[in-house]
């Protein structure tokens, strides 16, 4: 295992350099993507569904896929907004999509977890949890034996694939019967499930041979990929809601008592704490070299030094910013319940342009091949690019 972290680093390089395949963008749902955003989006198109759209989308292989709170999972094209196909579950889908291998993977509030072909929406198999599934699935890949895990690259619609040379692709899901499930890429049979105290409402974050959640049961969870084995847990001293971003050893994430907290795994001890007023943290964090960015329910973006958890600037939108942010080259891309979409500049948080949807944006922006692709609750996803 002492290998796999600069693979890890390599292949997520790799991947998002081309795509958007999963919630934050990569395993350590680190929420950052390479490349550059147009100065002043323009909206390209946009597509109606028959609900909200609380899902985030992923794009790959020029398709967006989403969920929304009309019980289908949508696959568009990126560039036009046209369907390809859609997928129905009898729960409404908020949780997003991940795409792999050319399957999507992802959870409905009908409580199972559905793998489909992406290239025509055929259904595969499905996995059955004892509640609603809000979150993002995530993935590794572990050798025959289970143990070893390591990472393997492939987003594409059209792939290689569950399985080669002996390694396979495994799939992590968490749901509201307090429990993480590890699921095979292949067959959706059930590797090993790890009970926690509540609900798992976030998206488990994958690096280094272990998986990291935190829960309503107010404790953050890290767990071994391997046997699905309790490995530590750190009190977090309220639910957390949201998922946890990983650098390393350290976690970032806010919880419902209205801190945000930076945790060392190896020692089980917080490194800092940020609290600015009395409101709850919904949003996941992106990470970059030095910052985190991170929303509010204070209805701020806010942007602090990595290192010491200090304040660097916070933006105001007029509602609470419950989508999760990415950040682009200079630029952060978030919504706000206000019902609008901004880029503002990351060195300074001053905002660089805005698009007025109307209804609130809680959904997270996919950033791939210089697009923003997000939902609304007003039931459609928007994408933005250069005209």
């Amino acid at each position: 295992m002492r290998g796999a972290m600069p693979v890890l680093a390599l292949f997520v390089a790799a991947a998002q350099a081309e795509d958007w395949p999963m919630f934050r963008g990569n395993p350590a749902l680190t929420g950052v993507s390479p490349g550059q955003l147009p100065a002043k989006p323009t909206l390209l198109w946009s597509y109606k569904t028959q609900g909200a759209v609380k899902s985030s989308p992923a794009v790959v292989g020029q398709r967006a896929f989403v969920g929304s709170d009309d019980g289908h999972l949508h696959a568009l094209e990126l560039a036009t907004g046209k369907k390809v196909w859609s997928s129905k579950t009898d729960g409404p889908v908020e949780s997003p999509p991940l795409v792999l291998d050319g399957k999507v993977f992802f959870g409905s509030g009908d409580g199972w977890l559905y793998a489909l072909e992406a290239a025509t929406g055929r259904a595969l198999w499905k996995y059955e949890t004892g509640d609603k599934i809000l979150g993002a699935p995530n993935w590794f890949v572990a050798d025959s034996m289970g143990t070893n895990a390591i990472p393997r690259a492939s987003s594409k619609v059209n792939s290689a694939p569950t399985e080669v040379g002996g390694y396979r692709t495994n799939i992590l899901i968490g749901s509201y019967d307090f429990k993480l499930h590890c699921v095979d890429a292949a067959t959706g049979k059930s590797n090993w499930v790890y009970e926690s105290g509540n609900y798992i409402n976030g998206s488990p974050a994958v690096s280094a041979g272990r998986t990291i959640f935190g829960g309503c049961d107010a404790i953050l969870h890290v767990i071994s990929l391997a046997d699905g084995k309790q490995v530590k847990e750190v009190e977090a001293g309220a639910y957390i809601a949201a998922s946890v971003a990983l650098d390393g050893a350290r976690a970032y994430f806010g919880h419902y008592e209205n801190e945000f907290l930076c945790v060392d795994l190896d020692a089980g001890t917080n490194v800092w704490k940020f609290r600015d007023r009395n409101f709850p943290y919904f949003s996941s964090p992106a990470l970059t070299k030095d910052r985190v960015l991170v929303g509010g329910r204070d209805k701020f973006l806010h942007c602090l030094d990595r290192a010491s958890g200090k304040r660097v600037w916070s933006f105001a939108t007029r509602g609470k910013v419950d989508s999760s942010p990415v950040v682009c080259g200079d630029k952060v891309i978030v919504g706000s319940d206000d019902g609008r979409l901004y880029l503002v500049s990351l060195n300074e948080g001053k905002e660089l342009w805005s698009y007025e949807i109307g209804q609130p944006v809680g959904s997270s922006p996919a950033v791939a091949d210089g697009k923003i692709v997000v939902g609304s609750d007003d039931g459609s996803v928007y994408c933005f690019g250069a005209k």
